[in-house]
């Protein structure tokens, strides 16, 4: 049953993966110097070249999978981008007590997305993709 499942479950996998970078990165253009400042306020260098790094690994990341097209590169770059920025920005083990159920909420969400983002890099895109047309 499953495996007559596997090709539009995989196409949902990445649409609602890439549900989660795209808008992100977008409301990031839209407010670029919000943007910069939050990523200066956490006192990373060079804030303005990490936003820019932010909303290209999102836009772009999050087209590729929508594509299905370099999906295991894409895959392992946004997964990457997720996991350094889920400790930078959800360190829930150094924020005040009021604030730590958010942040662990949010730290523990985006390693999930990590988790599936790394299944997408161990078995691709699916056959409904232009990674599989392209490799036909």
């Amino acid at each position: 049953m499953f495996t007559s499942l596997r090709n539009p479950l995989t196409l949902v996998g990445r649409l609602l993966l890439a549900l989660l970078f795209l808008p992100a990165g977008i409301m990031k253009m839209g407010g670029f110097a919000g943007t910069v400042g939050y990523i200066g306020s956490k006192g990373l260098p060079m804030p303005e070249l990490g936003a820019v790094i932010a909303i290209v690994v999102e836009v772009a990341g999050s087209l590729a999978l929508i594509a299905g097209f370099g999906t295991r590169f894409a895959a392992l770059a946004l997964s990457l981008f997720t996991l350094v920025a889920t400790f930078v920005f959800h360190n829930f083990w150094g924020v005040p007590a009021d604030q730590a159920m958010v942040q662990q909420l949010m730290f523990y969400k985006n390693i999930a997305v990590v988790g599936g983002l790394l299944v997408l890099v161990a078995h691709g895109a699916g056959a409904w993709s232009l990674d599989a047309k392209r490799n036909a």
